[in-house]
């Protein structure tokens, strides 16, 4: 079949215009401009350098394992076809998690957890449960996400300072007015702080800045001016400790492997595999929805992420998810294909083998400024009263997975949040309607809706109020609930064993199936015999009746009807069958 064009497109038929559809390359995507890919690569490693580096510092471990991890979130993640654009690496959500696992269980276990979570993360998607994290409530993510950048911006404020966070969320939010007066007398703890704060405002604000310069990302503009600050004289502020990259791989032994016995370590694994995964593929939806190409594959991604994970496990380094930060700067850079996301791992392992020596002029409180960033974009308090104004139980929701995560720890706070939203969903499902009153000798209990276990209480009281009513009867017409759950059933049958037993009639009428009437066919009349060779035949007239033939018909004699017009006699005459 042809079209106006001219040139064949796949399967056959032709498209307007006249190269192949596609531009020769797979299906869904456009011919690929290597140049611009370059580009976008280079773009995504400029953002994904400080934040690997950083993630490290904030995650209490040495700084080439975040590169590493970069390198692995370009190298294997990227090359992969779960998603075209979105870029992976050490995520500042997880900082706070592999901080608090790195204290636990020492730097040694993190590499056997890693790797743990990427195992499960490929069984997970080769069993096609990657779309199953799109079934979680937006308002537990949300509160997910607050209740991770929330910790991470307290715990950043004290390496802005170059001071040393004091431990848990809460003991860094009650230690901050301390932290203000130990900044207020140090002179080089003011000049990291206001380096700190420079790189915040900077990345607030530098998109705004007018020209192709807002194209450069804020994070490189930051470590450039610490840089620079940092090398005057009189300026002695903490910078970045870097190591050999190589040097810095620890494969897992077989002493760290023995400590899967431990159900702590365990439960790390689960732990990591649930988050890491949520916040990767809740990022593959936002990612999606920022540009127009192939979208995400779901269980290839989750696959990806597995695999990326595995690797990092082998070699010692951090957890990788999907990050927005990155992600984003991908499209907006014009990527279009995968090559820039798995380039930009490649020049983070160019730039840690070649320039390690650039990496160590870099203030630790640069970095600190942009995790403080990226835990402010995760916090989102303008979510809050937005939620509030859409739907205040999912907001209660949002709000409780919040607190929960900063007072405990991040699972814990993610399992309470999924409770809770499951409690606010089974309550609007139970729409349950109770009237009762009292009609002479009757008191009478009507329900309908959906009858379950969340409503017992109501029931209950309806219940005891019909029975304290003092009627000698009661009626309980339960037809209309369209949904009886056995806690509701029980107590049901209950209550009318019971008041029977003490005397009452007690009129029961359960909900039950509906009963569709089935016509009852006639009986079929018994069969006719055949007839006889002298049966006998009466031809009836069709003709219509004459005018008068029922006031004629009263009072003649049997036999033929008189004064019927000619003809008539005829037609009703006994014949003989032959």
């Amino acid at each position: 079949m042809k079209t106006a064009g001219g040139t064949k497109a796949a399967g056959g038929t032709k498209t307007a215009g006249g190269p192949k559809k596609g531009g020769g390359s797979k299906k869904g995507g456009a011919k690929p401009d290597l140049a611009n890919e370059i580009t976008a690569s280079l773009v995504v490693f400029l953002v994904a350098l400080p934040l690997c580096i950083g993630v490290a510092v904030a995650s209490g471990v040495p700084a080439e394992l975040g590169i590493i991890s970069g390198v692995i979130g370009g190298l294997v993640v990227g090359a992969v076809r779960g998603s075209t654009l979105q870029v992976s690496g050490p995520a500042a959500g997880l900082a706070a998690l592999v901080a608090e696992t790195v204290l636990e269980h020492g730097l040694a276990m993190l590499g056997v957890i890693v790797l743990g979570s990427g195992i499960l993360q490929i069984v997970l998607g080769v069993v096609r449960l990657g779309r199953m994290f799109q079934a979680i409530s937006i308002a537990v993510v949300q509160g997910m996400l607050a209740g991770i950048g929330l910790p991470l911006m307290f715990s950043q404020a004290y390496p802005m300072a170059d001071a040393k966070a004091p431990g848990t969320p809460i003991e860094n939010m009650a230690g901050i007015p301390g932290l203000f007066g130990d900044i207020l007398t140090d002179r080089q703890a003011m000049i990291a702080t206001l380096l700190g704060i420079a790189t915040i405002v900077l990345s607030f604000v530098w998109k705004k800045v007018p020209g192709p310069a807002k194209r450069i990302p804020a994070a490189l503009v930051a470590v450039g001016i610490g840089i620079a600050v940092a090398a005057l004289p009189g300026v002695d502020v903490k910078t970045l400790q870097v190591g050999n990259l190589l040097a810095s791989v620890r494969v897992p032994g077989a002493e760290e492997f023995a400590g899967l016995a431990d159900a702590a370590v365990i439960t790390s694994v689960l732990t990591f595999t649930v988050i890491a995964s949520a916040e990767s593929l809740f990022t593959a939806a936002a990612v999606d929805r920022m540009h127009s190409g192939p979208r995400t594959r779901y269980n290839t991604e989750l696959i990806a992420q597995g695999a990326g994970n595995t690797v990092a496990g082998i070699l010692g380094a951090l957890p990788i998810t999907a990050v927005v930060a990155r992600s984003s700067a991908n499209v907006q850079a014009g990527a279009k294909t995968r090559i820039s996301r798995t380039l930009h791992g490649l020049w983070l392992l160019a730039f840690a083998l070649l320039l390690p020596q650039v990496l160590a002029l870099i203030p630790i409180s640069v970095l600190a400024g942009v995790l403080v960033h990226s835990g402010w974009k995760l916090f989102a308090p303008e979510e809050f009263p937005k939620m509030w104004r859409q739907d205040r139980g999912e907001f209660a929701v949002m709000t409780v997975t919040t607190l929960v995560i900063v007072a405990t720890a991040l699972l814990e706070g993610v399992l309470i949040g999924l409770a809770a939203g499951i409690v606010l969903a089974a309550l609007r499902m139970s729409q349950t309607v109770i009237r009762q009153h009292v009609e002479d000798d009757t008191a009478k209990v009507v329900m309908a809706g959906n009858a379950t276990f969340l409503r017992l209480p109501r029931l209950i009281e309806a219940l005891e109020d019909a029975a304290a009513s003092g009627r000698p009867r009661i009626r309980l017409d339960l037809t209309g609930v369209t949904h009886l759950d056995h806690a509701c059933r029980s107590q049901v049958e209950e209550f009318t064993a019971q008041q029977r037993g003490l005397g009452l009639r007690v009129e029961l009428l359960m909900p039950g199936p509906a009963r569709t009437e089935v016509p009852v066919a006639p009986a079929p009349e018994p069969p006719r015999p055949a007839p006889g060779p002298e049966a006998e035949w009466f031809y009836l007239d069709t003709r219509p009746l004459p005018a008068g033939y029922e006031d004629r018909m009263e009072g003649h004699a049997q036999g033929y009807p008189q004064g019927y017009p000619e003809g008539y006699a005829e037609s009703y005459r006994p014949v003989t069958s032959r």
